[in-house]
């Protein structure tokens, strides 16, 4: 039955009196109600955001578990006839039987498939792969989690997903099953950082927004943590750390998922408005909040009325062809194209620290802590923009100064028992914290600058510039096993370009997460006349 309505405002910014048949109807944003009758950041979104993130641990496993299964492991000499008691840096040219590998033929897929020598790029497929495994899947589940299959329900495919690829990858026969495997970890894990991000921030107020985006990369962080723990005990047996590394998904799938609630954006841009209303209402409970009006309604910018006909309909709008968000999006793209390969590419370059590889890589997993809570503290007073322009040149620069360090290696003082350089060592750290930085604001970033209905596309995107940074990376670590030098001079140039890129994306700080794109340009578009009109004020007086 055609109704007769009529709108008015309260008073309030963004609140509306809804005239019907029914009656007077309150029609307030998602943002309002969360402001106004959730909280901005209660005990509900606390839980939510943190069982959410969770999942991030898995991600960081199965992007950085080839640090271990695919390293070259160190080798000894059988006898002195052969060889200098293992003194050589290659194994390339001594007598066949002359020499072992040191923890056995299985401890790495370099060791069990003789991936050295003529065969040494070989091993830098698996990795590359598997993040472009993650560039295509991140397209697919970007879309799906946008419209049919929500964030949820894309996190738990993800993860089980995830569990079964790499279950399949420890029974690998040989180099190129295993690369295919580690392609189909790629794509299925892509679904998890994009959509437990999403899932997280979309559940808290616009003041916290940095800071539960940020304790999704705590998680990764605690996943990158956790890998020197696992990998060691499995030193002798690469597969044997596939397996154990399958279950824990497939448990959180499981057992903890199901009681995630999905995203009430996500519901409303459906057009499950009670849907939507019903999670706010619960996570109200769960604060101490039960002071919902009985006539409160959430407005749905999705839904465009036809003023002939007076139907309602829900308009798709496409990223791409709205002019300022594609080139927003671009922007942003290009710039995670350096940031993923620094960020990827320094921790797999470890190896050519010249450093034992278990402390490095838990002295790099250990920055990332400090680099959390930093921006955790960081995004709650600065402009997103400076922040990572300057987390880009600190990364930058110190992958630079790596070179003083290197240079200096063979007579250096500062070698530990560990026959490292520290002063290297603590360079490279201080750059992957900056890189760490830097990667963890621009999601942030990018959560903040689109609307609901392609937030979750425009994060994908992001994440497969990222994908794609990440699988040239092992590449250029291949190469620096040749020549160190080369690789961070490319590291510290294109991360500083990264940040460069930054003075042509807008400020997000404080800004409102909108539900479509032409409501944002309408906002930002009136927003910024205000701004001017007000700038114009102060000018003339």
């Amino acid at each position: 039955m055609e109704q007769d309505q009529s709108k008015e405002s309260d008073g309030r910014r963004g609140t509306t009196l809804v005239e019907s048949e029914e009656g007077t109807k309150l029609e307030l944003t998602v943002d309002e109600v969360v402001e106004g009758y959730v909280g901005s950041l209660g005990l509900s979104q606390i839980l939510h955001v943190l069982v959410v993130s969770f999942a991030w641990i898995f991600d960081a496993q199965s992007t950085l578990v080839t640090i271990f299964s695919d390293a070259q492991p160190p080798w000894r000499c059988k006898n002195g006839v052969y060889c200098a008691d293992g003194r050589r840096s290659s194994v390339c040219g001594l007598v066949p039987g002359s020499w072992e590998w040191v923890s056995g033929d299985r401890s790495s897929t370099v060791a069990e498939w003789g991936l050295i020598c003529d065969r040494k790029f070989l091993a830098a497929v698996p990795a590359s792969v598997n993040f472009l495994g993650s560039l295509l899947g991140s397209a697919i589940f970007g879309h799906l989690a946008d419209t049919w299959l929500g964030r949820k329900r894309a996190v738990m495919i993800s993860c089980i997903l995830t569990s079964i690829t790499f279950l399949a990858t420890s029974y690998s026969p040989n180099i190129y099953a295993y690369a295919f495997f580690r392609f189909a970890t790629g794509f299925a894990r892509s679904g998890i950082g994009i959509s437990c991000l999403v899932l997280a921030t979309e559940s808290v107020g616009r003041k916290w927004r940095g800071q539960a985006g940020q304790y999704s990369f705590f998680f990764f962080t605690i996943g990158f943590l956790s890998l020197p723990l696992l990998a060691y005990p499995t030193r002798t047996n690469w597969r044997n750390l596939y397996k154990f590394l399958s279950i824990l998904p497939l448990a959180y799938a499981i057992i903890i998922l199901p009681w995630v609630s999905e995203s009430p954006r996500w519901f409303l841009i459906r057009g499950r408005s009670k849907d939507a209303l019903k999670v706010l209402k619960y996570f109200a409970r769960i604060n101490g909040k039960d002071e919902f009006p009985p006539n409160l309604t959430l407005a749905n910018p999705s839904e465009l009325k036809d003023e002939e006909s007076g139907t309602i309909s829900n308009k798709r709008e496409n990223l791409w062809t709205t002019k300022w968000a594609a080139k927003r999006m671009a922007l942003v793209m290009i710039a995670g194209f350096g940031v993923g390969f620094v960020y990827y590419g320094v921790q797999l370059n470890v190896e050519n620290l010249n450093f034992n590889l278990y402390v490095s890589v838990a002295i790099n997993a250990v920055m990332e802590i400090p680099a959390v809570f930093a921006g955790s503290f960081l995004l709650g007073f600065s402009n997103r923009r400076l922040l990572f322009s300057v987390s880009s040149y600190v990364a930058g620069v110190s992958c630079i100064l790596c070179l003083i360090f290197s240079k200096g290696y063979s007579n250096s003082k500062a070698r530990g028992k560990f026959g490292g350089n520290w002063g290297q060592l603590i360079v490279e750290a201080v750059g992957f914290m900056g890189s760490s930085l830097a990667y963890d604001i621009l999601y942030i970033y990018c959560v903040e600058l689109f609307p609901t209905n392609v937030r979750n596309f425009a994060v994908s995107m992001l994440r497969q510039t990222l994908m794609l940074g990440a699988s040239v990376a092992p590449l250029l670590v291949v190469v620096g096993r040749l020549s160190p030098s080369l690789s961070f001079i490319v590291f510290g140039v294109l991360s500083i370009a990264s940040g460069v890129l930054s003075i042509w994306i807008p400020e997000t700080r404080n800004a409102p997460l909108y539900e479509t794109l032409k409501q944002q340009e309408e906002m930002e578009a009136l927003n910024h006349v205000s701004n001017g009109h007000s700038r114009c004020l102060e000018f003339g007086k």
